[in-house]
């Protein structure tokens, strides 16, 4: 049997006309593609205000000092950096140098890297299946909730899904001629991938060394000697920073925060590699009382290989993983006496291997797991589902054919109807819509030669897919998310979260909302202490103590200190780096600095918050300054919080 036989595809030589026509469609239907694209995720874009305040400081920090630029930078007294390498923060802070600091040209880099992802997407997929592929790809990943949310928020992951895309691109390029250059330039790709969010981007390395050894046009030596050759591009991709970052003398350099040592190799090796897998420390947070982690994990979802489908995970990403799954072996079937280096196969490992392999590392990992890292799962479940649907309807002349069709289309109902049923109240009448549709598109799917039916019901078909995603997300748009754990989608029944349930647009927290710091929809801990905007007369103070010192004040944790530098436009130092676990400074470091005037506040902890994260080892740094501050400087009450003027000690004031 030949694989014409196999995979029925269009005429090889079309009339010159329905050519032209042909290529007019595909143009208006990507043209459609991507300005829905843009217009669904820059509209209210400043919805969300600082976002993460948390990177929000380190824009900030980056527009105002080239020195925090390079390093990602808390603060632009550059005592500490953010937990990850900082290539995500480059074009954010470049905007912001551009256009001034604001949360909208912060969004704006994140915004063009979700249609620039989409489009990335279709023309991967294009070049193997057609343009059809491509669309149905790039529309599934511009309504994949967790997209939408993750694209219009300044959290690493827009630059990191781009870079996974790219580098497949390129790979898919090699696999056509077996060049030496895409193969060197993937793993560039890759490389600075790892300068975006450090060991993430290895989730889709498997499927690209996996697919070329296995389909790549050279001989056998010459695939393993140019997969040598990626691996060395992708080495100097990311070592270059690396290299310059840790030979710079730690004197005049941030400390790296989130590791021990001041090491980026050991933020990357632990906190943000082997702890996130639950290898040793994972966690900034101290463990709740008498050492158990809550039932539902860390941050309200557990692992196990139904993770992808739980209450705070499935409406981010699980709509359509059960239909991408059937359509990707349905279409390794199609492919299965084709050539070695046959294209379309290829294809499918790519996409699906990359989707495989991200779905089991989320699902099983006992570390830290927030639910928006599975935006780097959304593009490799979207390309497998835009490969295999634009197969099974090629190959649709057979019944198993049909039946796989069928079946995709039945699991990706059933799994809308339980995303749906979640959240009852939100457009209720929909996943009865869901449920209708996709039931007579399952049963039309299976009639064979339905003539006028086959059309109906692949628009039927796709419609129930993405009905689901294409709400949550319309609904993330409108509505404003901050802080350090975001969910895209209507709230739902959470599980347990360390510090109490996060806050909903139900129940928003701290108070007013202003322009740069929004109360939204599953904020995390957030501003000072953790909620709400800084106080206005602590905010005026700050700025009139800030031009003559190089921090107007420092604080414990970089949840409190962002939101005081963001609306004080002058540094504050986040004692401890994010959760004031990190040794930085020291005690020691930290009077020298006030003995040289550098700093001129310390901002301590509502009385309620004592106890908080950051606080239990009393040996630690953060810990000790505290003590040494109270010992030695008067408070001022501003707000909730204690103020200590560290230009003026007790024996002083006296």
């Amino acid at each position: 049997m030949t694989d014409t036989a196999i995979a029925p595809s269009l005429p090889s030589s079309p009339p010159a006309r329905p050519g032209r026509d042909l290529l007019r469609r595909e143009n208006l239907s990507v043209a459609l593609l991507l300005i829905g694209t843009a217009a669904g995720y820059l509209w209210n874009l400043g919805v969300n205000g600082w976002a993460n305040s948390f990177y929000a400081a380190a824009v900030q920090s980056g527009a105002h000092s080239w020195k925090a630029f390079f390093f990602g930078s808390s603060d632009w007294g550059n005592s500490i950096t953010v937990d990850k390498t900082p290539a995500s923060l480059w074009p954010m802070e470049i905007s912001a140098r551009l256009f001034g600091m604001h949360p909208w040209s912060m969004m704006l880099p994140q915004v063009l890297l979700g249609i620039a992802s989409v489009a990335l997407l279709w023309a991967t997929l294009r070049r193997t299946h057609g343009s059809a592929a491509g669309v149905l790809g790039g529309l599934a990943l511009a309504v994949t909730p967790v997209a939408a949310l993750m694209f219009r928020f300044n959290n690493p992951d827009a630059l990191l899904v781009f870079l996974m895309i790219a580098a497949v691109w390129a790979m898919t390029r090699a696999l056509e001629d077996g060049r030496w250059r895409w193969l060197v330039l993937c793993g560039v790709l890759v490389g600075f991938g790892f300068l975006a969010k450090q060991l993430q981007v290895l989730l889709v390395l498997p499927a690209l060394a996996v697919t070329y050894l296995i389909a790549g046009p050279p001989r056998v030596l010459t695939r393993l000697s140019q997969l040598c050759a990626a691996g060395v591009a992708m080495v100097a991709g990311a070592g270059w920073w690396v290299l310059v970052a840790q030979l710079w003398p730690a004197a005049s350099r941030p400390y790296f925060g989130g590791s021990e040592h001041n090491s980026i190799i050991e933020l990357t090796l632990g906190y943000n590699g082997l702890g996130r897998l639950g290898v040793g420390s994972s966690s900034p947070f101290p463990g709740p009382p008498g050492g158990h982690m809550p039932k539902g994990g860390f941050f309200g979802s557990s692992a196990g290989i139904t993770r992808m489908f739980q209450e705070t995970v499935g409406g981010q990403i699980g709509w359509l993983i059960p239909a991408a799954v059937v359509l990707l072996v349905a279409g390794i079937l199609l492919r299965g006496k084709a050539s070695r280096t046959d294209p379309q196969r290829a294809a499918l490992l790519l996409w699906g291997g990359w989707m495989l392999v991200t779905g089991l590392v989320f699902s099983f990992m006992q570390g830290i797991f927030h639910q928006y890292y599975t935006v780097a799962l959304a593009p490799a479940v979207a390309g497998t589902a835009g490969l295999g649907a634009v197969m099974v309807w090629r190959g649709r002349d057979r019944m198993w054919v049909r039946f796989a069709a069928a079946l995709a289309v039945a699991l990706s109902t059933a799994a809308a109807i339980l995303l749906l049923s979640r959240t009852p109240d939100f457009v209720p009448w929909l996943r009865w819509v869901v449920l209708v549709v996709g039931i007579l598109a399952t049963l039309a799917l299976l009639i064979p030669r339905p003539h006028g039916l086959a059309v109906p019901a692949a628009v039927a078909a796709v419609l129930t897919a993405l009905a689901g995603p294409l709400a949550f997300s319309l609904q993330t748009i409108g509505t404003p998310h901050s802080g350090g754990i975001v969910l895209a989608g209507p709230k739902t029944q959470f599980g347990d979260f360390p510090f109490g349930p996060p806050p909903t647009q139900d129940e928003p927290k701290g108070g007013k909302s202003t322009p740069g710091q929004p109360n939204g929809h599953n904020t995390g801990h957030h501003g000072p202490p953790f909620g709400g905007p800084p106080d206005p007369a602590l905010i005026a103070k700050l700025r009139a103590g800030g031009p003559n010192h190089t921090w107007t004040a420092a604080s414990v944790g970089s949840m409190a200190s962002s939101d005081l530098q963001l609306e004080a436009g002058y540094p504050v130092m986040p004692i401890g780096g994010f959760a004031g676990g990190d040794p930085s400074p020291t005690l020691r470091q930290f009077q020298d600095y006030v003995a040289h005037g550098r700093i001129h506040y310390f901002i301590g902890r509502p009385e309620q918050m004592r106890g908080g994260p950051g606080s239990r080892d009393r040996t630690s740094a953060a810990s000790e300054i505290t003590r040494w501050v109270q010992q030695h400087y008067s408070a001022t009450t501003i707000g909730e919080l204690p103020v200590y003027d560290l230009t003026t000690p007790k024996d002083a004031a006296r």
